[in-house]
């Protein structure tokens, strides 16, 4: 199985990276491509510059997608919605391709250091992109992230590695068994 992985978040040390990383150690054994936002980074969105063209990262960032089983992603949350990084990305490509997710299973998370766990931004990608092509499986928040996540072990909180667990599997058996 085909992996594409990423946070949506240009930081260098973020939280939804280090939530995605771990994840991706219940996937071992499977093809991962795991993305930095930082390697796309592409001029501002606007119908002036789209006249140009398209950034080759943004058709890029569509062909991880294409080339896939599955997406793995964790938003991050700027002031309740996307950040940036990951907005600009996703306005490049469902200009060139509105199914921006091409009905690819996704395992969609989020995570913050404030006690909602990106619930604003969870909300808002829960309701949106499937409108672009989202086949979303299973959801997980997880917050107060630097209470509940340690570098080296993971997600620390019983509740929370128990609840992300589950939805794991279920994700997994979502997908061996489609119907």
């Amino acid at each position: 199985m085909k992996i594409f992985a990423f946070a949506g978040s240009n930081s260098s040390t973020s939280i939804n990276k280090q939530l995605v990383k771990f994840v991706l150690k219940s996937f071992e054994g499977n093809e991962i491509n795991l993305i930095d936002l930082n390697d796309y980074a592409m001029p501002v969105f606007s119908v002036d510059l789209e006249k140009n063209g398209f950034p080759a990262v943004a058709h890029l960032f569509l062909k991880n997608i294409e080339d896939c089983d599955i997406i793995i992603c964790s938003l991050a949350e700027n002031n309740r919605s996307y950040s940036v990084a990951f907005k600009n990305t996703f306005d490049w490509a469902s200009r060139i391709n509105v199914k921006v997710f091409q009905n690819k299973p996704m395992f969609l998370m989020t995570t913050s250091p404030g006690g909602f766990g990106g619930g604003n931004v969870m909300a808002e990608a829960s309701k949106f992109f499937p409108q672009f092509g989202a086949d979303i499986k299973e959801v997980f928040s997880l917050p107060k992230f630097y209470e509940n996540f340690d570098v080296h072990n993971g997600v620390i909180n019983q509740e929370s590695l128990t609840e992300l667990n589950t939805k794991i599997e279920n994700f997994k058996t979502q997908l061996a068994n489609p119907y």
